[in-house]
């Protein structure tokens, strides 16, 4: 088993849920089941698929929860990018996700690798 509150990105992906909580407070209510609920659970779930990873117990699940927390940190991207072509979040604050967002999935890029060299 994994001590998943060691890990940096574990960390890093729990910062990125509550500034994307944060980012989303001032959405319209007509979003709240829309891109809010969307930004809100991809951002969740790249934290909590790491959790859950770490404790299944073997190092190939983890590493297969690790590309499912991958596969989030995508479709939180593309949530960023679509919230602020259509005008829900300022560009300032859509960028410093992205840079958010770009550095997690480095992190799982090279956690994923360190588990499957051993």
């Amino acid at each position: 088993m994994h001590d998943y509150q060691q890990l940096r990105v574990w960390h890093a992906a729990r910062r990125l849920a509550v500034d994307t909580y944060r980012a989303t407070r001032e959405f319209p209510r007509a979003e709240l089941f829309g891109m809010t609920s969307q930004l809100r659970r991809a951002a969740v779930s790249i934290a909590a698929n790491l959790a859950e990873g770490a404790g299944r117990g073997t190092d190939r699940d983890f590493a297969r929860f690790v590309r499912i927390a991958a596969g989030s940190a995508s479709e939180y991207e593309a949530h960023v990018l679509v919230s602020s072509d259509v005008g829900l979040m300022p560009f300032e604050v859509a960028e410093q996700l992205l840079a958010e967002v770009a550095s997690i999935k480095r992190m799982l890029h090279r956690l994923e690798r360190s588990r499957s060299d051993s």
